[in-house]
């Protein structure tokens, strides 16, 4: 019997009482037939015979008194330095080594222990120390992660000749091309995903292996992608290369088209790209070319390009004449087109019949036509929020074909009217920061299904809203009027209200007739109007008994609202 063993039955024979002493089931010095406990490390736990768990202790030396047996050792988020070759290299059934969060460093993680780790499958090492790689790994390796350290260097048999390894994670190290043999992944024929983001790279590493799937590369310092760098990529279906330093003289026709047969995610944003590259693939469904340099889209970079979905341009230059007639066209299946933050002063020409996002807020666009949409009959969500669009300039037909219409953004302009003839079919209205003077009944007529209205920042009085106005909105749940000329609150206002924004108006008196039409009512905000103590009448609450929020801030006197417990009505106090 091993010392351990006989210090631990002494220990359980100190603490059990006399009379378990003499149970056949109690486990004699001398009774061979029965199980011993497996000794676990001090403070680790073992929750089962394979598995040692010493993650989140401050260890600062490898923990001894670890079973052979482990298979399972987590030992991350600790102030370990260094593993000793000799305790490492016994537990040759490893199968799982998480070394994350620590302060090893290359010298103090020897080459020679994995020698005996031939059953390794998953090493976790990120958040370490490591300036190099291990130079060898064990053949049986499925997942590496080496991820934020300061590797400077990979070897040929860090990652290679290893036929079961699915996933290498590198990012956010100092990796440069000199630091990637051309041999890196020779022989591990199963890389599904490979991570080398935030490194130093200049360009796309070669030899990259040919069953990757996902390839990220963002975050680098790459300009150019080598002519058949991706000639055996047949997997891959998503490569990430944002936030580099390519231009269009970094890339040529064969670049995506020659043989990245399954590509459906390419990320090119942030780059210095000044067209729509050549040759996409026709099985690409995301193109994300945001905060790039476009100035002009050519519809002949789209046409092979006919399963996108989403089209993604936002913050570019491009300007009136950057996307002609025409150069939509191909896309038939495109369900999203991001122009954000463009220089673009109409909509686009032709728009695809199954789009069903147009999101072009902060352009130039000033004008609306009857047709401009009338080919986007699917479209569900329409973004024109902080362009120049004027009431004079936009036609009283421009919605009338968006039947499926839901959310309508038409913040930030300088409509003086809202516009004429909007779908029934809409949920959400955003009219914020315009130049709303006047409120009538037919401007809202038939948005029963209405749930979101914004007037926000405009100039609107009780008087301008016309009787009958909130008549038809049977659906509104949200109703934001803050920031506008209120000198009280608007009557009859939509019985199915749940929130009341009436911020930044000339508030000065709440009578008890307020809130009659609004028994829903949940959340109110009167904060900043010119409300004092006396200003609320006494019956201005009775019968909101869903009422939990009333914000009376910023007034010139403190009001304060005592709001009921569930089942009684509130009652203002001061």
């Amino acid at each position: 019997m091993r010392p351990q063993e006989l210090l631990l039955l002494l220990l359980l024979m100190l603490r059990w009482p006399a009379a378990h002493m003499e149970d056949p089931a109690f486990p004699h010095l001398g009774d061979s037939s029965q199980p011993l406990p497996r000794p676990c490390p001090w403070r680790c736990s073992c929750p089962r015979d394979d598995t040692v768990d010493c993650a989140g202790l401050d260890l600062r030396v490898f923990p001894d008194n670890i079973t052979r047996a482990a298979r399972h050792l987590s030992l991350q988020n600790n102030r370990l330095q260094e593993l000793p070759y000799n305790e490492l290299s016994r537990l040759s059934g490893l199968h799982t080594l998480d070394l994350h969060s620590n302060l090893i460093s290359s010298e103090g993680l020897p080459d020679e222990a994995f020698e005996s780790l031939n059953q390794l499958e998953n090493f976790y090492v990120a958040h370490n120390k490591l300036s190099v790689a291990p130079q060898f790994l064990p053949r049986s390796l499925r997942v590496a992660d080496l991820a934020a350290n300061e590797v400077l260097e990979i070897f040929p048999l860090t990652f290679g000749e290893k036929p079961a390894l699915r996933s290498v994670y590198l990012h956010n190290n100092r990796l440069r091309n000199t630091g990637l043999p051309p041999n890196t992944f020779h022989g591990s024929e199963a890389i599904t995903t490979l991570s080398l983001s935030s490194n130093q790279l200049s360009y796309l590493p070669p030899s990259l292996p040919a069953s990757l799937e996902r390839l990220h590369l963002q975050n680098n310092l790459i300009s150019k992608v080598p002519r058949g760098a991706l000639s055996l990529q047949t997997h891959l279906r998503e490569l990430y290369l944002q936030h580099n330093q390519l231009t269009d003289s970094g890339l040529d026709a064969t670049t995506f088209s020659s043989k990245l047969s399954s590509l459906e995610y390419l990320d090119l944003s942030h780059n210095q790209l000044a067209t729509v590259p050549e040759g996409l693939p026709e099985t690409l469904t995301i193109l994300h070319l945001g905060r790039n340099c476009i100035r002009h889209v050519e519809a002949v970079r789209l046409h092979r390009a006919r399963g996108l979905r989403y089209l993604l341009l936002q913050h570019n230059k491009l300007g009136a004449s950057a996307l002609p007639a025409g150069t939509l066209k191909p896309l038939q299946a495109l369900h999203t087109l991001h122009l954000y933050g463009n220089r673009l002063e109409r909509v686009p020409p032709a728009l695809p019949r199954h789009l069903q996002a147009l999101v072009m807020p902060h352009n130039r666009v000033a004008t609306l036509g009857a047709r401009d949409l009338a080919s986007a009959r699917a479209l569900a969500e329409l973004n024109l929020a902080y362009n120049r669009l004027a009431s004079a300039r936009v036609h009283p037909r421009a919605f009338r074909r968006l039947r499926a219409l839901r959310t309508l953004d038409l913040a930030g302009n300088q409509l003086s009217r809202l516009p004429e003839d909007l779908p029934a079919s809409l949920r959400s209205l955003r009219l914020q920061r315009n130049q709303l003077r006047t409120l009538e009944p037919e401007q809202l007529a038939g948005l029963n299904k209405l749930r979101e209205l914004s007037l926000a920042h405009n100039r609107l009085r009780v008087g301008d809203i016309g009787p009958g106005t909130w008549h038809e909105l049977q659906a509104l749940q949200v109703l934001d009027l803050s920031h506008n000329e209120l000198s009280f609150v608007p009557p009859d206002l939509p019985e199915a209200l749940e929130e009341l924004h009436l911020q930044a108006n000339r508030i000065s008196h709440v009578g008890p007739e307020a809130f009659l039409s609004t028994p829903h009512l949940r959340a109110l905000f009167l904060r900043a109007n010119r409300l004092h103590v006396t200003s609320i009448a006494a019956e201005a609450f009775q019968g909101l008994a869903h009422l939990r929020v009333v914000d009376t801030a910023e007034n010139p006197e403190e009001v304060l609202v005592q709001l009921p417990r569930k089942g009684k009505e509130p009652e203002p106090r001061g």
